[in-house]
């Protein structure tokens, strides 16, 4: 039997990963002008959904979780590695890492995660993100696709977070944002879910450069 309320626990931002403190280039693409009104914030999540998200990190993370919830340790120690290598810049990288790290901290104490995946738990080098958040979701009995789209709807909010901080973005226009994008949202994982292993990738040139001009950013509000 499924848990009360596990699909919407990974998507909870009570959930004690630290995502809401990165803005994964976000804010570097505000304070360069990039992004400068709901118009232009709505084309950056857009493509970052679509042409970034969909075709790698969320297809990525979806064969995580269907290891991850058919015993496949071996598989999912693979993918573990290659998610972590896949991180373009340091700060990325040290996103990957201390979330992965904090969700690892909060999996040890649950009691709901068995043996099996505990004894992973203990043996995965560095894990990042995408490893653990396919043992919670398998721990709180959440089927694979459900637990990609809890990822990508965290994303999206944590992306909005961004935007209301930075941008004289009030509740209402971010609700208003949040409704245009949820079709691209719903492409984003249809796209994953039906992508190939060998069509996997993306070249997420903006990001990247964003991320790596945040670190000589002056003023900062968020760690990436």
């Amino acid at each position: 039997m499924k848990q009360a309320g596990g699909f919407s626990r990974p998507a909870s931002p009570q959930l004690p990963i630290g995502s809401y403190s990165y803005s994964q280039g976000l804010e570097l693409a505000v304070d360069s002008r990039l992004v400068h009104d709901a118009a232009s914030a709505q084309q950056w999540i857009s493509d970052q959904l679509l042409l970034n998200l969909a075709r790698f990190e969320a297809p990525l993370l979806l064969a995580h979780c269907v290891a991850a919830n058919a015993d496949d340790w071996v598989q999912l120690t693979e993918l573990a590695a290659e998610q972590r290598s896949s991180r373009e810049t340091r700060e990325l990288q040290q996103e990957n890492r201390q979330t992965g790290y904090s969700l690892q901290q909060l999996l040890q104490g649950l009691p709901e995660l068995d043996q099996a995946a505990r004894e992973l738990l203990v043996e995965l080098p560095a894990p990042g993100l995408a490893p653990l958040w396919a043992l919670a979701a398998r721990a709180w009995q959440i089927s694979p696709q459900d637990a990609l789209a809890a990822w990508l709807w965290g994303w999206l909010e944590n992306q909005l977070a961004v935007l209301m901080k930075t941008l004289p973005l009030g509740q209402q226009a971010a609700q208003r944002l949040t409704s245009a994008l949820l079709p691209d949202l719903q492409q984003a994982q249809s796209i994953a879910s039906a992508l190939p292993v060998n069509q996997w990738g993306s070249a997420p040139f903006g990001l990247a450069l964003a991320s790596m001009a945040h670190e000589r950013q002056y003023s900062r509000l968020f760690r990436s």
